[in-house]
């Protein structure tokens, strides 16, 4: 892990929505950080 994300309380939706899309996550993690992961009993 880089750094710690803050994820900071919106007003409205917009903003919320404006600050997830200028996000960039790989600058608060590594690859390495992830793990896979399956889902066997997942329907469509």
């Amino acid at each position: 892990m880089k750094k710690l994300l803050n994820i900071p309380k919106f007003k409205n939706e917009d903003e919320e929505r404006e600050f997830w899309w200028k996000l960039d996550l790989s600058e608060y993690f590594e690859p390495s950080d992830f793990e896979r992961v399956s889902f066997p009993d997942l329907k469509p």
